[in-house]
């Protein structure tokens, strides 16, 4: 729906003051009708101002309700900024965790394998290395998911409060984290991962 803007008053053409009139001093009710049409014609251009001045005012009434208007469609707007930029965050450590996860899995696979051909007696060391690396990760992640959703869960209250006070349009939505179901599959897989190198599951 398109909403007209306020349109501005017209500036008022430059009207001079009435001139004092030059009345004759010996004729007093003359001079008396005079000032009296004198008074009225200084009126009628201060009642003239007036009403210009009470237009521009009801114009800077309307823009006002009208930045009012737009500001809170910007703060509602950056709500949404606030989330996507929460779902880039969970998206580092998603990159991180699955970098330590697949490290460490395959530094357990390869001396794994190299144990069980008989190129080396002892693999205690680079195995246990990698089961530390898959478990950092997979830390890592947890508390990035639960940072993730405190951090949601707070957003969302606040943005349902400053909608019911009326400060903000919330007519956008929230649509579901795919990045929050990318972590907690991560989540899963590295699980599966340490319970596999820990007890030689297949």
């Amino acid at each position: 729906m398109t909403k007209t803007l306020p349109v501005r008053p017209e500036h008022l053409p430059v009207t001079p003051v009435p001139p004092i009139p030059k009345v004759d001093e010996s004729k007093p009710d003359v001079a008396s009708v005079q000032y009296s049409a004198y008074r009225t014609g200084l009126s009628n251009h201060r009642t003239g101002l007036s009403e210009h001045r009470t237009s521009l005012s009801e114009y800077r009434t309307d823009l006002s309700t009208e930045r009012t208007e737009m500001s809170m469609r910007r703060t509602g707007l950056s709500f949404q900024r606030t989330r996507m930029s929460a779902d880039r965050t969970l998206m580092s450590v998603i990159r991180t965790s699955l970098s330590l996860i697949s490290f460490g899995f395959t530094i357990f696979q390869v001396f794994e394998k190299l144990r069980d051909a008989g190129t080396i007696a002892h693999a205690a060391a680079p195995r246990n290395f990698g089961v530390t690396l898959v478990l950092l990760g997979i830390v890592m992640l947890v508390l990035g998911i639960v940072y993730h959703v405190q951090f949601m869960l707070g957003l969302r209250h606040e943005r349902a409060a400053m909608k019911a006070e009326g400060l903000i349009h919330g007519e956008s939505i929230f649509p579901p984290s795919m990045t929050l179901i990318t972590a907690v599959i991560l989540l899963a897989i590295g699980i599966v991962a340490i319970f596999s190198m820990l007890f030689q599951a297949g």
